[in-house]
């Protein structure tokens, strides 16, 4: 599998995991209708299923995505709650991406 498409499960899988949980959130923490808890649920499904269309094994997939979920947290903090990362944030992102490199890409003897 080539590494953009890679990188592109990665990505899908962290907005639908990211945003289906935002959408229960805002059912259950700020009062918002059913259809939000439905919707975050069906994309919370689909969260569990592009996963699978990664090369590697299972283990290795969901290791390397938590690091995808830390950088993908980050921005989704900053571009929706408008709380900006500051150093330590971007550090910590920095080095989770360094673990998926490494877990996902690097050679294997």
């Amino acid at each position: 599998m080539d590494f953009c498409k890679s990188i592109l499960y990665f990505i899908l899988a962290g907005v639908c995991e990211i945003g289906g949980g935002y959408l229960i959130w805002l059912w259950l923490r700020e009062g918002k209708g059913i259809m939000y808890a439905v919707a975050g649920a069906v994309i919370l499904i689909i969260y569990g299923i592009i996963p699978t269309l990664q090369p590697a094994n299972f283990g290795r997939v969901y290791a390397a995505y938590g690091g995808v979920f830390i950088v993908l947290s980050i921005l989704w903090g900053w571009g929706v709650d408008k709380v900006a990362p500051d150093k330590f944030d971007i550090i910590g992102g920095l080095v989770a991406l360094v673990g998926v490199l490494i877990i996902m890409y690097w050679p294997r003897v």
